[in-house]
């Protein structure tokens, strides 16, 4: 945020304390007295502990204002984040209980400002019939059969034209080439937009426009990133309606509707009855969910891996395995059947989601009165579960500041450097419940091939020191720079 944003962001926050002041402090006390609510410390007026909460901190880390939190009151407390009342939990029990429950107990509930720049229609902000139905047609979509054939040719195609370019001893941003590479193939998986071509770099240019003001304070004002964001949105679903509109004249001419392109746009088209508004909010959500955790996975899994050679060298003698096969059999393009050999390469993708958390934390609040463990939760009271305070909690992980791939190795419960293998109960990179994230198998897809390929291909060095922080999203702020030497032996 630069000096102008902050300044119109701290004039708001005052205007407003004054005016809403008797009314949260009658609304808190009132509460209080009448429910046993969790221990905590409500902050200011409004703003409650939000500036805290949000400072940024090491993403590899709970950060210190959690790790004040839970050491001063426990692992369920109370706050007042996002300028509601809020239970905050790190306790897996709880966070389980908040996602199973969802519809019931609980539901989604965003900040408004992120329902503002993705949209009404947006499978994020969604809740209740809409919200399923949208669900329904991400996974009918995302079939396996369709991962096993049309989707992982994109993801390799895909991911062999960005690391195909790198040149040798070049430096170079990892971040934008992996987030290059996601974006590339969620624009050819949801609108046959083919990677370099002029339109794919230009919607890729709004895109990038459309990001920085998601994760900005929501001002909208002229110059600020959030106004600027709301300019490209517009734009990007322009592009997105003609599209949809030279294939809904296709089908008005009398074409086959087999002969629309076998992409998501065209398979909402021709298999769902919403609406055009809601196909736009609905392929904009998909874009940025498809793209934006995926590159920071793929990020995260290049860092802590040029840090653990031990990982990178049993990486690479699994996947030469698989190259070697496929060399003797005549075979050039990896299968579904190559991707389940990837035993390891499943154990580094689950430690990169688990030490680096790109979903630190979910948005919900209570629809009904709720009681959890002598605690109650308030109907209408904001929810958070903290899935990443989960994983980096040494009650649940051994050595969880540590990268250790070889932790999920044994399936007799015992890794390979002596430790308990994790229990599944504490472990949920993509949520859980009704909302599982629908594209969790097509991430870690992605991540595997990538993997694959760059093993293969190339060693790397970080050329500046650098590291993912969350601002609460994950970004590494040099871009993390590293500089690759090709393998004599690639596939």
């Amino acid at each position: 945020m630069d000096t102008f944003e902050l300044f119109i962001f701290i004039s708001l926050l005052i205007s407003t304390l004054f005016l809403i002041l008797n009314l949260v402090k009658t609304r808190t006390q009132t509460t209080s007295k009448s429910l046993n609510l969790p221990p905590g410390n409500m902050g200011w007026p409004f703003i409650g502990e939000t500036i805290g909460y949000l400072r940024p901190y090491s993403a590899t880390t709970i950060g210190t204002f959690m790790e004040q939190h839970i050491s001063k009151f426990g692992k369920i407390y109370k706050s007042n984040l996002f300028g509601e009342p809020t239970i905050v939990s790190v306790d897996p029990g709880l966070n389980r209980y908040i996602l199973q429950n969802e519809g019931k107990l609980f539901e989604c509930s965003y900040p408004r400002s992120i329902g503002g720049i993705l949209g009404k229609w947006s499978m994020l902000v969604q809740v209740g019939d809409m919200h399923r139905d949208m669900r329904l047609i991400s996974l009918n979509f995302l079939t396996n059969a369709r991962l096993k054939t049309h989707l992982f040719r994109e993801v390799e195609n895909n991911t062999l034209w960005v690391l195909d370019s790198w040149q040798e001893s070049s430096s170079f941003c990892a971040q934008e080439e992996a987030k290059k590479f996601t974006f590339n193939l969620m624009a050819k998986h949801i609108m046959s937009l083919d990677p370099g071509k002029p339109e794919t770099e230009q919607l890729k240019k709004e895109y990038v426009t459309f990001m920085k003001g998601v994760v900005s304070p929501p001002l909208n004002f002229p110059g600020t990133a959030y106004r600027k964001a709301l300019k490209s949105r517009a734009t990007i679903l322009k592009f997105i309606e003609t599209r949809m509109d030279e294939r809904i004249r296709k089908l008005d001419d009398g074409n086959d509707l087999e002969k629309l392109e076998d992409d998501l746009l065209g398979w909402v088209l021709k298999n769902s009855s919403l609406s055009k508004e809601q196909i736009l909010d609905l392929v904009l959500s998909l874009l940025f969910a498809g793209h934006e955790t995926s590159s920071v996975s793929i990020s995260l899994a290049i860092y802590f891996l040029e840090a653990c050679p031990a990982a990178v060298q049993q990486l690479r003698k699994e996947h030469e395995e698989i190259a070697n096969a496929k060399k003797q059999c005549g075979e050039k393009h990896l299968t579904w059947d190559d991707y389940k050999k990837m035993e390891f390469t499943q154990c580094v993708i689950n430690e990169t989601l688990r030490f680096g958390n790109v979903v630190r934390f979910l948005h919900r609040k209570a629809i009904k009165d709720v009681r959890y463990k002598d605690y109650d939760i308030p109907c209408g009271w904001k929810v958070l579960p903290v899935i990443a305070a989960v994983h980096l909690d040494p009650t649940y992980f051994d050595q969880p500041d540590h990268f250790d791939p070889w932790r999920w190795q044994s399936p007799c419960g015992i890794s390979s450097s002596g430790a308990t293998m994790p229990s599944p109960n504490y472990f949920m990179p993509f949520g859980g419940g009704p909302r599982l994230c629908t594209g969790s198998e097509l991430a870690k897809l992605e991540m595997a091939v990538f993997i694959h390929h760059l093993v293969l291909k190339y060693e790397w060095k970080l050329v500046d020191s650098d590291q993912a922080f969350a601002y609460p999203y994950l970004d590494f702020p040099k871009g993390l720079p590293i500089r690759i030497r090709h393998l004599k032996r690639s596939c």
